[in-house]
């Protein structure tokens, strides 16, 4: 009863969120970005702001609270609330953007960072889902447990590592560390929409698995992530508590390291959903005001 009672209050919060978006015009808007956020309702203005630069204002985002944990806690209990909330979410937006005229509807991207990134995907059923729904998907620092990021992971393109995975060579997925840099490869057409995961070879979340307790990951089969040093080895037990021990510190590390992804955002929403007339330079100008805080 208690689970059906959550969930029926999901559903009426995403609805209530809805009609705010209708009174408010949001579907007026150029772009609306659906956010799955981390349970406590927090999203990194980092990661959302540059969508408001690039389209001067006239954005709208939309995302609701499911727990009361610190973020950490949640990462461990509430996947089951942050599954339901990315999903319920999502479908209620997307059932009243559909009905829109095709030729009125603003651009319906999606975003998730941390918990949210495993949320934000649980709204679909696959990678032909996300083509078919929305317009973009930016997901950062996604927990190893997200399931459509792992099914991505383990289908990847043979030879492509596990920190940097190449899929159906990077036709509408693309994985990064340094999206300034990382997006560009493989050379093939990047076609729209398309999906950026923003993870880092050194960020505890992205890795840590119970499965570190009794085996050896490929990531560390395999040649050492940018910022991961190659004396880093396997442990049986040992590899699984060094990891859990670094999710306590992961954002208190310099941005572009860890759970700390800075401005990386930048760069990959002006791959996701450009603005008619936006180039590289302006890229490259926009970065350090979102790194300052904006302004």
């Amino acid at each position: 009863m208690r689970r059906a009672g959550v969930r029926a209050d999901v559903e009426e919060r995403a609805a209530l969120a809805v009609r705010e978006l209708e009174r408010t015009g949001a579907f007026d808007r150029k772009v609306l970005c659906v956010i799955t956020t981390t349970g406590t309702g927090w999203v990194d203005e980092k990661s959302v702001a540059p969508l408001e630069y690039m389209y001067n204002g006239d954005t709208a985002m939309v995302g609701l609270q499911y727990s009361y944990l610190p973020s950490w806690l949640s990462f461990l209990v509430d996947e089951q609330r942050a599954h339901e909330a990315g999903r319920d979410l999502f479908n209620q937006v997307y059932g009243a953007w559909s009905r829109l005229p095709s030729s009125h509807r603003p651009k319906l991207v999606v975003f998730g960072e941390s918990l949210g990134a495993f949320g934000a995907e649980s709204a679909f059923s696959g990678v032909d889902d996300i083509r078919n729904r929305v317009d973009g998907m930016v997901l950062v620092g996604p927990p190893n447990s997200s399931a459509l990021w792992q099914q991505i992971v383990d289908e990847r393109d043979a030879g492509s590592p596990e920190v940097l995975p190449i899929y159906e060579q990077g036709a509408t997925v693309r994985f990064a560390g340094d999206p300034a840099s990382d997006l560009d490869h493989p050379a093939n057409a990047w076609n729209n929409p398309r999906v950026v995961y923003l993870q880092h070879a050194s960020d505890p979340i992205v890795w840590w698995s119970l499965r570190l307790i009794v085996s050896r990951p490929e990531w560390l089969a395999e040649p050492r992530g940018r910022d991961v040093s190659p004396k880093v080895r396997w442990i049986p037990f040992v590899t699984f508590w060094q990891v859990t021990a670094d999710m306590a510190f992961s954002t208190g590390v310099p941005a572009g390291h860890g759970h700390n992804y800075g401005p990386s955002a930048v760069p990959a929403w002006a791959d996701v959903v450009p603005p008619q007339g936006w180039t590289p330079d302006r890229t490259a100008e926009l970065t350090p005001i979102i790194a300052s805080g904006g302004g």
